[in-house]
C-alpha cells in the first residue's frame, strides 16, 4: 500500500482524468463561436451541454456497477476512446444534430473516467492517505480545464474550429495508449470476489448502496456545491463575463485560469480537514454552499457591471466548490464496503451533474424567454437578462442544502446507534481550544534538564 508503483498508477489515472476534464469543458470556451457556427439560440447552445451532462449523469450508476465488475483499466480506456470519437465528430460538424452527437459521445466517455480513477485510490493507497489523495485527484484534474482555457482556446482562435477539436481527439488517443500499457487495476494478489456477480446480485448491491444514508448524504453534498462551478466553466461563464460584464477575452482567460488555480490550491486543505475532522464534513459543505450563494448575490445585485475584484472573488468561491464536492465521495467511501465503492461513487456523482444540467437548461431557457419578450432589448447575452437567468441557481442551492440536512439527521441517528455521537459544533470547538492550550502548556522534554 502506497508503494512507489501506486503513485505511477495514480499518475496514469490522473492523466486520463485530466484529458476527460479538458474534453468536458472545451465547449464552454466555444460558446460564442458555436452560436455562429450552428446559427443557434441560447437554448440550443445550452442543449449541447445539457444533453452531454444528461448522458454523463445517466451513466454514473451503470458505470459504477461496471467498474466494480471489470476494473478501472478497461473503463478509463473505453472512456478515452469514446471522447476521442466525439471530438472527431464535433470537429467536422456544421449542424446542431451533428454537434450534439459529438457531445453525447464526449459525455459517455467522460462518465467512465472519474469514478474509475477514484476507485483506484483505496486499492493502491493506505486508508489514512485516501482523503488527501482524493483531493489531489480532483485538484490535478483541474489542469484539464486549464488546457481547454489556454492551449485549446489559442489553437481555436489561431487555426479554427476543426484543428482545435482534432487536437483534443489526439489527446484522447494518447490517453488510451498510456492506460492500456501502464495502468493496473489493483496490486498483485488483490482479490475481486464480486467480479462475476450476476444481475440479481448487482441490483442488490445498488439497492444497498442507495439505502445507506451516508451515500445519499454524499450525493446531496455533491449536488449542492458542485453544480455552480460546472455551470460557470462549461457553458455560461464565458458569455456572462464577455458579453454581460463587458470584459475582454484576455481578462476572461485570466479569470478562468484563476478558477483552476484556486481549485488546485484549496484541494489539499480540504483533504487535510476531512482527514482530521471526519465528523464535520457536512458542515464544511454547508459553509461552501452559503459562500456560493453570497458570492452570486453580491455580483448579481451590484448596479451595473461588477468590479473586477468582485468577479475574481466569485471565481475563487466557485472554484472552492469543486474540491469541496469531493467530500461527497469521502462519504461514499466511509459508509460502504470496498467492493461497493464504485457503485456508491456513481450515485454520489449523479448529484452535482443533475443539478448542473438543470441549471444550464433553465438559464438558457430564461435567456431566450427574456429575449423573445423584448426585455433584453435585442441583446441575447445582456447583463440584465443574465441577472435574472443566473438567479435560478439559488433554488438549487436551497433545495440541495435542505436535502443535505435531512440526510445528515439520518446519518447521525445511524452513527448514534453504533455509539458514535457527534457533539454540537460549539462544544467541539471549545474542546479543541482547551486541548490546544493544554498542549502548549506541556513542558518540553528538555525542561528542567541540566
Amino acid at each position: 500500500m502506497t508503494a512507489p508503483r501506486a503513485w505511477l498508477i495514480w499518475t496514469i489515472g490522473i492523466f486520463g482524468y485530466l484529458v476527460a476534464v479538458a474534453q468536458r469543458t472545451s465547449f464552454g470556451v466555444v460558446g460564442l463561436e458555436a452560436t455562429e457556427r450552428f446559427h443557434a439560440s441560447a437554448s440550443a447552445i445550452s442543449f449541447f451541454t445539457v444533453l452531454q451532462l444528461l448522458v454523463y449523469a445517466g451513466l454514473q450508476i451503470p458505470v459504477g456497477l461496471l467498474v466494480d465488475r471489470f476494473g478501472s483499466r478497461a473503463m478509463i480506456s473505453c472512456g478515452a476512446a469514446l471522447m476521442g470519437l466525439g471530438q472527431l465528430q464535433l470537429a467536422f460538424a456544421d449542424t446542431i444534430p451533428g454537434g450534439v452527437a459529438g457531445r453525447v459521445l464526449v459525455g459517455a466517455g467522460d462518465a467512465m473516467t472519474f469514478i474509475s480513477v477514484i476507485r483506484l485510490i483505496p486499492l493502491w493507497f493506505a486508508p489514512a492517505r485516501v482523503p488527501l489523495v482524493t483531493q489531489l485527484t480532483g485538484m490535478s484534474g483541474q489542469l484539464g480545464q486549464l488546457f481547454s482555457v489556454i492551449p485549446f482556446a489559442f489553437v481555436l482562435h489561431l487555426s479554427g474550429w476543426t484543428t482545435a477539436f482534432l487536437m483534443l481527439a489526439g489527446l484522447s488517443a494518447l490517453a488510451v495508449v498510456l492506460v492500456l500499457l501502464l495502468l493496473q487495476d489493483a496490486p498483485p494478489g488483490t482479490e475481486r470476489p464480486h467480479a462475476k456477480q450476476g444481475l440479481r446480485a448487482t441490483g442488490a448491491s445498488l439497492a444497498r448502496a442507495w439505502r445507506q444514508p451516508g451515500t445519499r448524504l454524499g450525493m446531496w453534498s455533491h449536488f449542492t456545491i458542485q453544480f455552480s462551478g460546472t455551470v460557470f466553466a462549461m457553458t455560461w461563464g464565458y458569455p456572462f463575463l464577455l458579453s454581460g460584464q463587458g470584459l475582454d477575452a484576455g481578462t476572461v482567460a485570466a479569470l478562468m485560469a484563476l478558477y483552476v488555480a484556486a481549485a488546485m490550491a484549496v484541494g489539499p486543505f480540504i483533504g487535510r480537514f476531512v482527514s482530521r475532522h471526519p465528523l464535520r464534513r457536512s458542515t464544511m459543505v454547508l459553509l461552501i454552499a452559503g459562500a456560493t450563494a453570497g458570492a452570486w448575490a453580491a455580483v448579481l445585485l451590484t448596479p451595473g457591471q461588477a468590479p473586477l475584484w468582485l468577479l475574481a472573488g466569485l471565481v475563487v468561491v466557485l472554484a472552492v466548490g469543486g474540491p469541496g464536492s469531493m467530500i461527497g465521495f469521502d462519504f461514499a467511501r466511509t459508509f460502504n464496503p470496498a467492493h461497493r465503492i464504485g457503485t456508491a461513487t456513481g450515485i454520489v456523482n449523479v448529484g452535482g451533474f443533475i443539478a448542473a444540467l438543470v441549471a444550464i437548461f433553465l438559464i438558457g431557457l430564461v435567456l431566450d424567454v427574456l429575449y423573445a419578450s423584448g426585455f433584453s432589448n435585442g441583446i441575447l447575452y445582456g447583463l440584465d437578462p443574465f441577472r435574472i437567468a443566473l438567479s435560478v441557481q439559488f433554488l438549487l442551492l436551497g433545495s440541495g442544502a435542505a436535502a443535505m440536512l435531512a440526510c445528515r439527521q439520518k446519518v447521525r441517528r445511524q452513527m448514534a446507534a453504533q455509539g458514535v455521537i457527534v457533539p454540537p459544533l460549539r462544544s467541539a470547538l471549545a474542546r479543541q481550544r482547551r486541548e490546544s492550550l493544554a498542549r502548549r502548556r506541556q513542558p518540553t522534554p528538555t525542561d528542567g534538564a541540566d
